[in-house]
């Protein structure tokens, strides 16, 4: 029996709506971990490679930095389905600045406080972005 107190029985277009964007954003959700773990396997290795040379901060920072590009092209083109535009491509990058200095705050905290070995650590930082990183990625680019 219906409800008629419920306002999807009222309105069914409006319950509709509502399963349309749960499934819009749960697609966008599973193309941003293919993407994203896609674009962090990638930042990974670049990570990795680097710290033969450097210190793991500036190994970290320049992974990132080659990360935040693909991310971009990927995030608009494969994940959100959205022109490449002027005003989210500089956009963007703030999103992963925030990103940036929050994953190297917990770099250093896996690091240097609970003594998770360097080649690990990322991946404890990466773990507890992703779903702020998401929203905000979606707002950039949804936002235009």
């Amino acid at each position: 029996m219906i409800d008629p107190s419920d306002p999807a029985a009222k309105h069914p277009e409006t319950a509709l709506e509502g399963k349309r964007n749960y499934r819009q954003v749960g697609g966008e959700f599973l193309r941003y971990l293919i993407m994203g773990g896609t674009n962090t396997v990638v930042a990974y290795a670049i990570y990795l490679l680097l710290l033969n040379w450097m210190r793991y901060e500036v190994a970290y920072t320049i992974g990132y930095g080659v990360g935040i590009v693909m991310a971009y092209a990927l995030s608009a083109v494969f994940v959100f389905r959205k022109p490449m535009r002027k005003r989210s491509a500089l956009r963007f990058p703030l999103v992963y600045v925030a990103q940036f200095l929050i994953s190297l705050a917990l770099l250093r905290l896996a690091v240097e406080v609970i003594h998770i070995p360097q080649w690990l650590a990322l991946g404890f930082a990466v773990i507890l972005t992703i779903p702020v990183t998401f929203l905000l990625s979606r707002w950039v680019l949804h936002s235009g």
